[in-house]
């Protein structure tokens, strides 16, 4: 089980050249064991550069907390394994799913629709919403505490979109992590999210 906290988070533009892209304002945002909290904004409100500064994979000003704990009392490869950021196109630098996982819990492969033997497919043989789904395992094999989700069911149909939640959902339940997860879908952030957070106003509302 675990809480996250951020005081005064702002991204950091990441090149002094050129005009910089529009960043969410500073951020104070907290949550519980177990909650999820929705992202809502239009293409370009900073959605994706908040998740990556919560990650502490960009650059950013204010504090992030877990637990309690300040961000930069851990090392960066522990936070990330604690606090793990599940980008919207996933990177894959094996041959197969399978290279990228230590264990594959069979529950969620299975109601996924995937299979073991999808594991050993090579990676550029499966559609983009398999990899979507793989990548989703996969970040939930490393059980975090935190999961920062960036639009986790954008390539996937609506049969699929309903299994990902679940088993979303059920992981939240079972291990207690808090959820902050970026979606461009209305009806989806009312259905996962108790509270929703609209940039680039930084306003907060009910899900």
């Amino acid at each position: 089980m675990s809480r996250l906290r951020t005081v005064n988070l702002r991204p950091l533009p990441l090149s002094p050249r050129g005009a910089a892209p529009p960043r969410p304002p500073p951020l104070d945002l907290s949550l519980d064991e177990g909650e999820c909290v929705c992202v809502c904004g239009p293409s370009g409100s900073g959605k994706t550069l908040l998740l990556r500064a919560i990650a502490d994979l960009d650059p950013s000003e204010g504090e992030v907390y877990l637990d309690d704990v300040e961000r930069h009392r851990l090392s960066g490869p522990e936070w990330r394994r604690r606090v793990a950021y599940l980008a919207a196109e996933p990177a894959w630098w094996a041959a197969t799913p399978r290279a990228h996982m230590v264990a594959v819990p069979d529950a969620p492969l299975a109601a996924l629709g995937l299979s073991q033997a999808l594991l050993d497919r090579p990676l550029e043989v499966l559609s983009t919403g398999e990899r979507q789904r793989l990548a989703l395992v996969r970040v939930l094999s490393r059980e975090p505490g935190v999961l920062l989700l960036d639009e986790p069911t954008a390539a996937l149909d609506a049969r699929f979109v309903a299994a990902a939640e679940d088993v979303i959902g059920r992981y939240r339940q079972r291990c207690g992590a808090a959820i902050v997860w970026v979606t461009h879908d209305v009806a989806q952030s009312n259905r996962v999210g108790a509270r929703v957070l609209h940039l680039p106003s930084g306003r907060m509302s009910a899900g």
